[in-house]
């Protein structure tokens, strides 16, 4: 069973990827379980231009570190998004790369194309919020629920944590890390991805 961990935020080592690690660390408890990070924060990529050029192909015709991306998302058996929340939605690091899943979309509703379409495969959302704002996750879910639709997915378990600010702050929250190691181990032993 492989795990992709998209790691939204700009800030390495953030609250988001503090939790991110905990998952990891749960996940990896299972023998024959992979883990791989991607800082989308070190990459090039380009925001969706609405061009229209993948309704046809199902490809996306900007040629920039995303490309890798998609095969990678195709091959893995579980995705975790990570982000920080900013205004209420994602980070810009991580709308750009869902944005350019346009792609994806266009291959599954416009060609029909229903590419491993495995109730077992699904998508993770893990995001750490600063405010306690009441709907300050709804943005983020709904946006995050769509991508996983769009690539074939089951919404998994999702880990929102509220009032996390300061740096280092994540580090504090022990029980919420112990709740990170718990899903990480029940990611990894989803029945058919063992």
């Amino acid at each position: 069973m492989h795990t992709l961990i998209i790691l939204g935020s700009p800030r390495k080592n953030g609250n988001s990827e503090s939790l991110a690690q905990s998952v990891a660390s749960g996940i990896m408890q299972h023998p024959g379980a992979t883990v791989e990070f991607i800082r989308l924060n070190d990459l090039r990529l380009s925001p969706c231009q609405g061009c229209g050029g993948c309704n046809k192909s199902s490809t996306c015709v900007i040629t920039d570190d995303m490309t890798p991306l998609y095969q990678k998302v195709d091959d893995c058996d579980h995705l975790i998004l990570v982000s920080p929340i900013y205004f209420y939605g994602l980070s810009a690091q991580c709308k750009t790369f869902i944005d350019r899943f346009q792609a994806r979309w266009a291959r599954k509703y416009l060609s029909g194309i229903r590419f491993r379409h495995d109730e077992q495969r699904q998508g993770t959302l893990l995001v750490t919020a600063a405010t306690e704002g009441k709907k300050i996750f709804d943005g983020a879910l709904l946006t995050a629920h769509t991508l996983f639709d769009a690539l074939d997915m089951k919404n998994g378990e999702h880990l929102l944590v509220r009032g996390v600010d300061q740096r280092g702050a994540m580090q504090k929250q022990t029980r919420i890390l112990e709740q990170a190691v718990v899903l990480g181990r029940q990611i990894a032993g989803s029945p058919g991805l063992e």
